[in-house]
């Protein structure tokens, strides 16, 4: 938009310059004003599975420093032997309990 400097006493550029300024206001008054929406929070489901998981693991029994240490011993000492079946169930079982 470009404003004839030379002819200032000129009226009709200046109605011409506040009739757009009222089009140009009354086009934003019909546009209706969103109001600011109100704060909210959502957890995502990696979230709530995190959370699960926390919770067990406080519901945990505590470590047995006493059985420990005997597996410890048997292991070093070559008694302790190892069942294929129920170790493979163990861990089939414990991924089906991360789902």
């Amino acid at each position: 938009m470009t404003i004839n400097i030379n002819n200032l006493n000129n009226s009709t550029q200046v109605n011409q310059n506040k009739q757009a300024q009222i089009k140009q206001q009354a086009a934003n008054a019909n546009t209706p004003v969103k109001q600011p929406s109100a704060d909210s929070v959502s957890i995502t489901p990696q979230a709530k599975q995190l959370s699960e998981l926390q919770k067990k693991a406080n519901e945990a029994p505590v470590i047995d420093q006493k059985k420990v240490e005997e597996l410890k011993k048997a292991i070093t000492s070559g008694d302790y032997k190892i069942n294929p079946q129920k170790l493979a169930e163990s861990i089939a079982n414990f991924e089906f309990d991360l789902i």
